[in-house]
């Protein structure tokens, strides 16, 4: 009796332990993330006070301010269930357009033209996508390269300068200020605060989650799936667009490069934001905090000394742990049931 009286305390205990196992690992699946990041900032407080100074964290934003733009857009198309790898040469490309442009008709009209003309682009790979239902992987894939030949051929391989850079109002978009705080860090916001409403609030939004969540569910629900995510695409390449606008007004100058490399960080700030690979799923706050978390991350392995290029290596780290625990919450566990 004592025997089976003890074997059915042992029961208990493994019934009771069971929940607790899949509640700790539900919680790490779905906030490992936040997890994570909090970890790293109180490390690196830890290693360095000045790390949650004033002055760092606006430094912070401010430098994450043309990554949030353009991650924005991408957040868009990644709810509808596609991807968009072009963002970075689209970003080189308009930054090169308007300041070559600034010189030649006045930036008044350099800045709608540089726009149009990203519009172009971006209407171009949304074609390709929505209405010829193409891989979006493979289109924007190819787009990145073809973009990045067209921003050499239109520069001649040479960087771009303005050449009266004390006389131009054009530098107010990226070194400007109003009420003390930086205009790059202000257009983030607003553009932050406009597309939120947008995805959340408007039947446009509601329209992206259903084609991202089931597309042949959307599209006989009435829907055009179509023109959802050639808009989606619209979208992406305005907010490269204002990207490359700020870049180019920051620095007044530019390679013809200064984009490459800039599409894995603006996923990555996605993904990390909850945005599911698999459409669907995503806020514009959650990719704001995202792109914060990247940044954050940067900042505090430059201040503990590392060098800059060790950034690409944590990036692609935080890509494949954002990834996995994105699965991961879809099933509810951390780990495969089929491994």
């Amino acid at each position: 009796m004592s025997v089976t009286q003890e074997n059915a305390g042992d029961l208990r205990e493994g019934i009771m332990a069971t929940p607790t196992k899949q509640q700790i690992g539900t919680v790490l699946a779905r906030q490992g993330i936040l997890i994570a990041f909090a970890v790293f900032m109180i490390a690196f407080t830890l290693a360095n006070p000045k790390f949650l100074s004033v002055d760092n964290v606006f430094s912070v934003v401010r430098s994450s301010a043309i990554l949030g733009v353009m991650a924005l857009g991408v957040t868009f198309v990644v709810i509808s269930g596609n991807l968009d790898l072009s963002v970075g040469s689209m970003m080189s490309f308009s930054t090169i357009v308007v300041l070559d442009l600034h010189d030649k008709i006045g930036p008044a009209l350099a800045i709608p033209a540089m726009f149009a003309m990203t519009l172009c682009l971006g209407a171009f790979i949304g074609f390709l996508v929505g209405y010829l239902r193409l891989n979006s992987l493979i289109v924007t894939l190819g787009m990145l390269s073809a973009i990045h030949g067209l921003t050499l051929t239109y520069s001649g391989g040479q960087n771009m300068d303005i050449a009266d850079k004390e006389g131009t109002w054009f530098s107010v978009f990226g070194q400007g200020t109003a009420l003390g705080i930086p205009v790059p860090i202000l257009i983030f916001a607003v553009l932050a605060a406009l597309l939120g409403v947008v995805l959340a609030k408007t039947a446009f939004g509601r329209k992206v989650y259903a084609v991202g969540g089931n597309g042949t569910a959307a599209t006989f629900s009435g829907i055009r799936r179509a023109r959802t995510v050639f808009n989606c695409y619209m979208i992406s390449a305005a907010c490269v667009a204002t990207a490359g606008l700020i870049q180019a007004s920051r620095s007044l100058g530019s390679q013809n490069t200064v984009g490459q490399g800039l599409e894995l960080e603006v996923l990555a700030a996605v993904i990390l934001g909850g945005a599911s690979l698999l459409g669907g799923s995503g806020t514009i706050f959650k990719t704001v905090i995202g792109v914060l978390i990247l940044g954050f991350i940067q900042n505090g392995l430059l201040l503990l000394g590392l060098q800059f290029y060790v950034q690409f290596v944590v990036t692609w780290v935080i890509i494949i742990l954002a990834v996995w625990l994105d699965i991961a919450a879809k099933r509810g566990k951390l780990w495969s049931p089929i491994a």
